[in-house]
């Protein structure tokens, strides 16, 4: 299936693997490159040097294209960005807006950019700065989401844009395909359904639990960083939930250590990620040590299989997901849905 997306980075298939934290990655992104699929590599995660050897390994195994994920916030971002263009990795994409100097050094250098974006105000800004495609979130999608479902948010891009619009949010088979290339989308990108793969490195108990929650055990919390935050409802949220301000403060002053030595980020840097995180928020200072850490929590889940201590960013796919196929096969299973769906249509009059 050809559509904008397709050709603009060169993969047989207009879906998109997204780039989750300690989830995404060399297993991961390889598998869904080598099934046609765009995978993108989770940087955020990693220390530069860890950025580098990923991205090798990838290349390692696949000679398909494939993307990586960074934060345009972080401090490193300009290093980050420098891999990407050392290594011919074709796609950059972003979880937050990058700047006009950043997508122009990429473009010099022939790298695809596609920011994601959660409102058409923010979709027309990258346009204008050059991005050559977005990946719009919906209210459905997991991690931080807006209020807006795909389904309202989707059209009101695609009406605005001249570029390549990629649907996030909602999304698991070939009907929601389907109905994003009606909406005039040119694919899909889908988180929740790739990491309940079998290439997925998440650990089989996790999994397992994605597997049992219903539609209602994904919820939308404040409770981990001030910011809407969907996510299975674990142990940890509840905790959080109901913690007092001392409470969260103490338990976030106890764990955010353990990002700064994951992450080789310095006391300084961490101060500094937490007032930028906090400036213009209503955020109290155990909120924004907790988003500073939420990384942390999320590795416990997603690499410790420790969903007790952790939190497990999830679409609200997941309730409607049983199986664990792998990338190939559910690459192959969304394609041949998508085009029975397409042949099932009544013919146009």
């Amino acid at each position: 299936m050809e559509t904008a997306l397709t050709k603009l980075v060169g993969v047989r298939h207009p879906i998109v693997q997204t780039g989750m934290g300690w989830v995404a990655g060399p297993r991961l992104v390889s598998a869904t490159a080598n099934a046609g699929a765009l995978g993108i590599l989770a940087s955020a995660t990693m220390t530069t040097d860890e950025l580098r050897r990923a991205v090798r390994e990838v290349a390692s195994r696949t000679d398909a294209p494939f993307g990586v994920n960074l934060r345009a916030d972080a401090a490193d971002a300009r290093e980050r960005v420098r891999i990407i263009v050392d290594e011919g990795v074709r796609v950059a994409s972003f979880a937050l807006a990058p700047s006009r100097d950043l997508i122009a050094e990429l473009k010099e250098a022939g790298v695809v950019v596609i920011p994601s974006i959660g409102a058409r105000r923010h979709a027309e800004k990258v346009a204008a700065w050059g991005a050559d495609a977005v990946i719009v979130q919906g209210g459905e999608g997991g991690g931080h989401t807006g209020e807006v479902a795909t389904t309202v948010l989707l059209p009101q891009v695609v009406d605005a844009m001249d570029i390549p619009v990629i649907a996030a949010g909602g999304f698991h088979d070939g009907r929601g395909l389907v109905a994003a290339l009606a909406y005039g989308a040119a694919g899909v990108a889908m988180g929740t359904r790739f990491l309940l793969t079998a290439d997925s490195t998440v650990p089989d108990a996790v999994k397992a639990r994605y597997l049992r929650a219903t539609v209602q055990d994904v919820t939308v919390t404040t409770a981990v960083d001030g910011l809407p935050h969907r996510m299975l409802r674990t142990e940890l949220v509840a905790l959080l939930e109901r913690a007092g301000r001392a409470r969260a403060f103490a338990y976030a002053v106890r764990h955010v250590s353990g990002f700064r030595k994951v992450s080789g980020l310095t006391w300084r840097q961490l101060v500094r990620d937490g007032r930028e995180m906090k400036h213009g928020k209503d955020l109290t200072w155990s909120q924004t040590l907790l988003a500073a850490n939420t990384p942390m929590l999320l590795r416990a889940s997603m690499v410790e299989g420790r969903t007790d201590r952790g939190v497990m960013a999830s679409g609200q796919v997941a309730g409607l997901i049983e199986d664990l196929p792998s990338c190939a096969e559910l690459v192959a299973r969304v394609m041949d849905e998508a085009a029975h769906v397409l042949a099932a249509l009544p013919p146009a009059q």
